[in-house]
């Protein structure tokens, strides 16, 4: 092996530094991923900004259904995660998003509900002597 040729492997192919060349997507599903992402968004704003949704919380929790959907989109279709054994850190990967994920909207709402609560007008405040 000389040192100005690559290594090759059995079947004859280079390698350089892309263990998995197929892992990376087509055009078509960088589209289906920003198509889906874009949609994602956009429901979530409408149904906001609109008031569709009467109840406030129902509208949170169908926000946040949204967001985790996305999430999903966006680990499939960006970042190429899949089920493939030949992933050994994509089981690891996915763990941890879902970790992050429910830390990080468990955080959210548990201050949000904290502000909300804290920061109300008391109506039966004694009025100074």
């Amino acid at each position: 092996m000389s040192i100005n040729n690559p290594p090759v492997d059995a079947h004859g192919e280079d390698h350089h530094g892309h263990p998995d060349a197929h892992a990376h997507g087509t055009l078509k599903s960088y589209l289906i991923g920003f198509g889906l992402s874009v949609v994602l968004t956009a429901i979530p704003f409408w149904l906001v900004m609109s008031g569709a949704i009467a109840d406030k919380s129902v509208t949170g929790l169908v926000v946040m259904a949204f967001a985790a959907v996305q999430i999903v989109v966006h680990m499939i279709y960006f970042l190429h995660m899949n089920t493939s054994s030949e992933q050994g850190w994509t089981m690891m990967a996915l763990i941890f998003t879902i970790v992050m994920v429910v830390i990080a909207l468990a955080g959210s709402l548990w201050v949000m509900h904290h502000l909300i609560t804290n920061m109300m007008p008391v109506h039966n405040m004694v009025p100074p002597k």
